[in-house]
């Protein structure tokens, strides 16, 4: 089943009980995965602490991996520091990168249930996964651009600093490196990716 909550832009449609409801759904289960865990968490434990029952639940939320695909996506997008500072167009990216991987280190909980939502093949999740990979875009594309300009930024050094992104959340995900450690790595990784393109 397809369910009516697959972006803050969509929930426009919603009534205002709707929306109450989507909102005491989306509060429950980031306290629900920060006490029992991804692995743990269910649907159900999330209506019952929403105060609202199963079917409910699953009128918005098609699944569990759905829920954790909502809470990124809202945590990255209601980040309140996503203005990309820098004196330099490769320290604004490196800020930019690092915007993401900080609003991770202070959700664990959610940094280590998105990598496995975000390989799933839920279509909410998958229409989801295209909304984050625009919050993505958004940011890089902003830290390209000089103060004041806003004219295009090179497609393909956008492709590749998404890209990389995209992968160092990935090896974060399988642990092959801590979040912290990506943070540095990332900057690393744009360092190079800006030396061959400034």
């Amino acid at each position: 089943m397809s369910s009516q909550l697959t972006s803050q832009s969509l929930r426009r449609g919603l009534n205002a009980r709707q929306l109450g409801t989507v909102e005491k759904l989306l509060i429950a289960g980031q306290e629900e995965l920060r006490e029992v865990g991804h692995e743990a968490l269910t649907i159900r434990t999330v209506a019952l602490r929403a105060g609202v029952s199963p079917a409910t639940a699953y009128t918005y939320l098609a699944s569990k991996h759905h829920l954790f695909a909502e809470l990124f996506l809202r945590h990255i997008a209601d980040d309140p520091d996503a203005e990309v500072v820098g004196s330099d167009v490769t320290e604004r990216v490196q800020n930019a990168a690092r915007g993401v991987v900080n609003r991770l280190v202070v959700e664990p909980e959610l940094a280590a249930a998105v990598t496995p939502a975000l390989l799933g093949s839920d279509p909410d999740v998958a229409r989801l996964r295209l909304k984050i990979g625009a919050e993505f875009v958004t940011r890089f594309e902003a830290a390209l651009r000089e103060p004041g300009e806003d004219g295009p930024v090179d497609p393909l050094v956008l492709e590749v600093l998404v890209l990389t992104l995209s992968g160092a959340l990935l090896q974060a995900g399988m642990g092959v490196m801590t979040y912290d450690e990506m943070a540095d790595r990332l900057d690393s990784a744009v360092a190079v990716i800006m030396r061959g393109n400034l």
